[in-house]
């Protein structure tokens, strides 16, 4: 059975992975369908993904059906379709018991830690697949994408009475807009592409957007939009240190600021006069919790979440190897590709 994997970076290729046999207890067998690309694998390609080593089979967004099921699995049986969470939680640490799966002190998630899935079929544990029997693979294969944007909201809490800025409008930012909307907060949109934010425009429905150029401009913009208050709650998913920093500019008295983007450098920022005088509150947001799947199935197959604008690419799995560097590419327009292993 051919896998896609990164051999190094810059080197995607495929290569012969064995089958998987006959479930074992607490397992299933899946026939993967449909593979999301996100910022994660762009950055495992190129070598800027921290908790990558090389060889590595991507993919983790998956939309996959159960073949078989392995002894004491209850939760899905053959022919369901499902929506899968990627992070292999322990069970066992600290976190673990207190409910915080998403920042398992050992976890594994799929195609960062451990070899993913962008290959035919694949074991996992059963606990980890979400039934969701109306939804195409591909919609499935958003599931953990938005589940991002569901906790990075969560930790934020806003409210109708309050503005959620959300900074970068890459697939996690545009994943945290969902929800942003969702709570009845007002939602503006800083990024400094112009063709992401006519898109959050024109197809997510939000009005409210700021063309960053990293200067005290930008700040200036979101005080003009908003009467002086700035923003109750900042969501920050550019990944760029410059941006995080400066972040908390942008944060009202007593507001919040959820880091979802990641980076290895360092953060700076004035404690006295901005974070301290404002008293302010910084949170990360990592991963998904287990109840964010069934929350946004529910909310796709009821209608109040719209796919139809995320899929901007579908590549074909035999295809997937070449599709990398092109898919980098700003020019390519691409909000959200899938691989499709049916094409």
């Amino acid at each position: 059975m051919q896998a896609l994997v990164f051999a190094a970076p810059h080197d995607a290729t495929y290569t012969d992975v064995p089958e998987p046999s006959a479930p074992a207890a607490g397992e299933a067998i899946v026939r993967v369908h449909a593979v999301g690309v996100c910022g994660t694998d762009y950055a495992g390609y190129v070598g800027k993904m921290p908790y990558f080593t090389y060889p590595r089979i991507p993919g983790h967004e998956l939309g996959v059906e159960v073949l078989a099921v392995g002894d004491g699995v209850t939760n899905v049986r053959p022919g369901d379709r499902c929506s899968v969470e990627p992070y292999l939680n322990c069970q066992r640490c600290h976190a673990c018991r207190r409910g915080l799966t998403n920042c398992c002190e050992h976890n594994q998630t799929l195609g960062v830690h451990c070899d993913g899935a962008l290959r035919r079929l694949y074991a996992l544990p059963a606990r980890k697949l979400h039934p969701s029997p109306r939804l195409a693979h591909a919609q499935n294969a958003l599931v953990e994408t938005l589940a991002i944007g569901c906790h990075a909201v969560d930790r934020g809490g806003p409210t109708a009475a309050e503005t959620v800025l959300v900074i970068g409008a890459g697939p996690i930012g545009l994943s945290a807009v969902e929800f942003a909307k969702l709570s009845g907060a007002r939602v503006i949109v800083m990024d400094t592409a112009a063709p992401r934010l006519e898109f959050v425009r024109s197809r997510m429905g939000v009005a409210d957007t700021i063309l960053a150029d990293g200067t005290a401009g930008d700040i200036d913009a979101l005080g003009r939009l908003t009467d002086g208050r700035l923003a109750e709650v900042v969501i920050d998913a550019t990944g760029s240190a410059a941006s995080m920093s400066r972040a908390l500019e942008a944060c009202a008295f007593g507001g919040r600021l959820v880091y979802v983007g990641i980076t290895q450098a360092e953060l700076r920022f004035s404690h006295a006069a901005i974070m301290h005088r404002r008293e302010l509150s910084i949170l990360a947001s990592r991963n998904a919790l287990s109840r964010d799947f069934p929350r946004i199935i529910g909310l796709i197959d009821a209608g109040r979440i719209d796919t139809a604008p995320w899929i901007t690419h579908r590549v074909a799995f035999a295809d997937a190897a070449g599709a990398f560097p092109r898919l980098l590419e700003p020019a390519s327009g691409v909000i959200k590709a899938v691989i499709e292993l049916d094409a």
